[in-house]
């Protein structure tokens, strides 16, 4: 596969009252977004809290895209990447994934 492509990753996070979750959240975003202009071919990064409140809603999203799919298999194992990861630690209790090729459009 050759082109853009977006990354979005859902993460249900661990806490056991509302500051403890917000806490949480605040960590991921934090660190996630610490990325930006860290990994070549990561050409966008933000990281989005829920606000809904909603029992079945997932606590964080990452909304990521990467110039091709070469820099988003680099990205999986780059460094910076897994010291994130390893700050997190069990932190994220489930993981919802989606990544796919980004259509140009012309307008």
């Amino acid at each position: 596969m050759s082109g853009p492509i977006r990354h979005i990753v859902m993460w249900r996070l661990r806490g056991e009252t509302p500051e403890e979750r917000s806490a949480a959240r605040v960590k991921v975003k934090t660190l996630f977004e610490g990325l930006k202009g860290r990994i070549d071919g990561l050409t966008h990064i933000e990281v989005g809290m829920d606000v809904s409140a909603v029992d079945y809603a997932c606590d964080v999203v990452l909304f990521s895209e990467f110039t091709d799919q070469a820099a988003l298999s680099a990205y999986a194992n780059h460094p910076e990447h897994l010291r994130v990861r390893e700050a997190l630690g069990d932190l994220r209790i489930g993981r919802f994934q989606v990544d796919y090729p980004i259509k140009e459009t012309g307008a």
